[in-house]
C-alpha cells in the first residue's frame, strides 16, 4: 500500500502533462474521438466481428482485474498457523479483496493519467509489441518522469512482485502439505514431511516452486506474451474453480450447512449464487482467444490460448483418479488430534520457542 501511494504521488506530481479523466473513462474506439488516445484499445489483432468488438475487448480485459483479485484464499490456507482462525481467516479474505480493488483501481488510473498524449500512448504500445511482454508501464514511467525515477518506481514494483510471489509460494505449499497429509496427492508421504530444522514443509515448498516454473516455461521459451496471458488465465481459472466449489456445495446443502461465527446471514444465498454464476462466466471468457493468429505479427502457434488444455488436463486427471480409485478411500480431511492433544502441542512449541 505504501508502494502504491509512492507511485501514485510521483506520477501525479512530477509529469508536466496528464491525460484527462474524460479521456481515461472514454468509451471511444478512435483516437480522434477521445482527444488523441482511444478509450478502448483493440490489441487483439481481430479487426472485425464479435472478437473485434468493443464488448469482447472489454470482456477479455477483465483478466487483469480477475488476476489481481486472487490469492485472498491465502488467509484460509494459513489458518492452522493463526489465532482465532474462524474469525481472522474470513476477515483477511474480505479485506484483501476490498483493499486490492480500491488501491489497484487508483494505481491503474494514475498510470493511465501519466501517459504523455498520443506520442506516449504510441511509445507504450510499441514497447509492448516489440518486446512481446506486458511491460508497457515501464515506458509510460520513462516518458512521464525520466530514467532515474523510472528505475526507482520499477524497484518498488519488483519488490511488490517478490512479496506476492513469496506469499503465493507460502500459500501453495501449505495447500500441498494439507492435501498430502490427507492422502489426496500422489506421493503424499514425501510431500507432507516437515523439515525438523525450519519446522516448515520444505518438500511441498520446492514442489510448488518447480511446478510453477514449469507452467510458465513456455512464456520464457518462446518469449510469448500469449503464453504469459495463458498462464495468468490458468491461475485465475484454477483458483476460482477451487473457490466456487465449496460455495456451490454450501448453497445446495441448504439448512444442513452449519454456519460458523463469521457469516453473511440472510445475504449468503444471494451473494453465493452471484459468485457461482460469475465464476462460470469469467472462466469461459478466460478460455477464449485473446489474440488473432497472424495479427500483430503473432505466429499462429503463439496465439494459442492453452489455458483450456491445461485446466482440462488437471480436471481429467484429478477427476479420473477420484472415479477410479480415490472415491474408495478418500473421506475428506483427517482430524489432527483432539483439542487436548493440539493444546499440548502448542505448549511444547511455546517452550521450544
Amino acid at each position: 500500500m505504501i508502494g502504491v501511494a509512492i507511485i501514485v504521488a510521483i506520477v501525479i506530481a512530477v509529469p508536466d502533462h496528464h491525460t484527462s479523466l474524460g479521456t481515461i473513462f472514454s468509451f471511444s474506439k478512435t483516437a480522434k474521438e477521445a482527444g488523441g488516445i482511444p478509450g478502448f484499445i483493440n490489441g487483439t489483432g481481430f479487426a472485425s466481428g464479435f472478437f473485434g468488438s468493443t464488448l469482447y475487448i472489454f470482456l477479455i480485459g477483465l483478466l487483469l482485474a480477475q488476476y489481481t483479485i486472487t490469492g485472498y484464499d491465502a488467509s484460509a490456507h494459513m489458518t492452522e498457523e493463526t489465532h482465532q482462525a474462524n474469525i481472522s481467516g474470513p476477515n483477511g479474505i474480505w479485506k484483501s479483496v476490498v483493499y486490492s480493488a480500491i488501491f489497484g483501481w487508483i494505481l491503474l488510473i494514475a498510470v493511465w493519467a501519466a501517459v504523455q498524449g498520443q506520442k506516449g500512448y504510441e511509445n507504450a504500445l510499441g514497447f509492448q509489441l516489440a518486446t512481446a511482454n506486458i511491460a508497457a508501464p515501464a515506458q509510460i514511467f520513462l516518458d512521464a518522469v525520466g530514467r532515474g525515477t523510472t528505475i526507482f518506481l520499477m524497484l518498488i514494483i519488483m519488490g511488490a512482485q517478490f512479496f506476492c510471489g513469496m506469499a503465493s509460494v507460502t500459500a501453495n505449499s501449505r495447500m500441498i502439505y494439507a492435501f498430502s497429509r490427507d492422502g489426496a496427492v500422489p506421493g503424499s508421504r514425501f510431500w507432507h514431511k516437515i523439515n525438523k530444522r525450519t519446522r516448515t514443509p520444505t518438500n511441498s515448498i520446492w514442489l510448488a516452486v518447480v511446478a510453477a516454473w514449469l507452467l510458465v516455461a513456455p512464456a520464457y521459451w518462446r518469449g510469448s506474451v500469449v503464453a504469459y496471458f495463458a498462464v495468468t488465465s490458468i491461475a485465475v481459472i484454477g483458483l476460482y474453480i477451487a473457490y466456487v466449489i465449496p460455495t456451490f456445495l454450501r448453497l445446495i446443502a441448504g439448512n444442513k450447512f452449519q454456519p460458523g461465527p463469521w457469516n453473511l446471514g440472510r445475504w449468503s444465498y444471494l451473494v453465493g449464487w452471484i459468485a457461482v454464476i460469475w465464476v462460470v462466466f469469467i472462466c469461459i471468457m478466460l478460455m477464449m482467444p485473446q489474440f488473432s493468429p497472424g495479427g500483430l505479427n503473432i505466429k499462429t502457434i503463439d496465439a494459442l490460448n492453452y489455458a483450456p488444455v491445461a485446466v482440462g488436463a488437471v480436471l481429467v486427471l484429478a477427476g479420473g483418479w477420484y472415479v477410479i480409485s480415490a472415491h474408495k478411500w478418500f473421506k475428506g480431511p483427517k482430524v489432527q488430534g483432539s483439542s487436548e492433544e493440539l493444546a499440548a502441542i502448542e505448549r511444547d512449541l511455546e517452550v521450544i520457542a
